[in-house]
């Protein structure tokens, strides 16, 4: 297998013209015509990530955060991302990153997200077409009380903590999702009915306007994506050893 074929499985599900204006998905480093046997799943690319695909021997990083968003004036190791350049050109190894094209797709992030609080039916919050758009909504099996919903939620994420308001409703149902930093969907889940909408990085005024309109449950931005791994390993599944990265990890600590 080739870089380009690693790329071309992902890129099935999540083409990169689907990625935001602004976003910088694709390959970052590296020659698509490398041979590829092992690659390291990540959420963000770091310094330590890099290291680790180095002494696991592998020639491909597959990421969701790209690291690079905007374009490097010079590569002299004065940064954490020149570095990284540095060492994965150095040791001939890949990084290609899928981050608002796999948002973007219906069974990728948001997606994950439904399934892994039991939503298994959903549909795009904001849609481009059926299987492409931002956000997803559904619902639970059946109606919980908002405090059940917030267990499921902190123990299904592993997160160390919410930070929430709480739905009108005693009993919720209808969920709507969207990983990383999605505060501007809100006013979506409440048009489609959400009893509660579930993402990362909410403002303290979007939550004041939302009061007592609708319930939001605030992830740390890297709790509600770090699944994407997953996602990564299930479409390279029998193509291609893969490796979760082990030095993947948020650096914001909860006190």
């Amino acid at each position: 297998m080739f870089v380009r074929d690693v790329i071309d499985i992902i890129e099935s599900a999540a083409p990169l013209k689907w990625q935001e204006e602004w976003d910088n998905s694709g390959l970052q480093v590296g020659n698509r015509n490398a041979e590829v046997k092992r690659v390291l799943l990540t959420t963000d690319v770091t310094e330590s990530v890099v290291s680790e695909a180095f002494k696991l021997d592998c020639e491909m990083i597959v990421s969701h955060h790209p690291l690079l968003f905007h374009g490097l004036k010079h590569i002299c190791g004065e940064t954490p991302q020149e570095r990284c350049v540095e060492t994965a050109i150095r040791h001939n190894i890949a990084i290609y990153s899928a981050h608002t094209s796999m948002d973007s797709w219906l069974h990728g992030v948001s997606g994950r997200m439904a399934e892994r609080i039991g939503i298994t039916q959903y549909s795009l919050l904001q849609a481009a077409d059926e299987e492409h758009g931002l956000g997803v909504i559904g619902e639970l099996k059946e109606a919980i009380p908002f405090e059940t919903l917030l267990a499921k939620v902190k123990s299904a994420f592993e997160a160390p903590a919410l930070r929430y308001i709480p739905a009108i409703k005693t009993n919720v149902q209808r969920i709507a999702l969207c990983g990383g930093a999605g505060a501007e969907f809100v006013e979506d889940a409440i048009a489609q009915g959400a009893d509660v909408f579930i993402t990362a990085d909410v403002k303290y005024h979007t939550f004041l306007d939302a009061h007592g309109r609708i319930g939001i449950i605030d992830l740390d931005h890297w709790v509600s994506e770090h699944f994407v791994r997953d996602i990564f390993r299930k479409l390279l599944h029998d193509k291609v050893t893969t490796f979760i990265a082990k030095q993947d990890y948020s650096p914001v600590k909860i006190y």
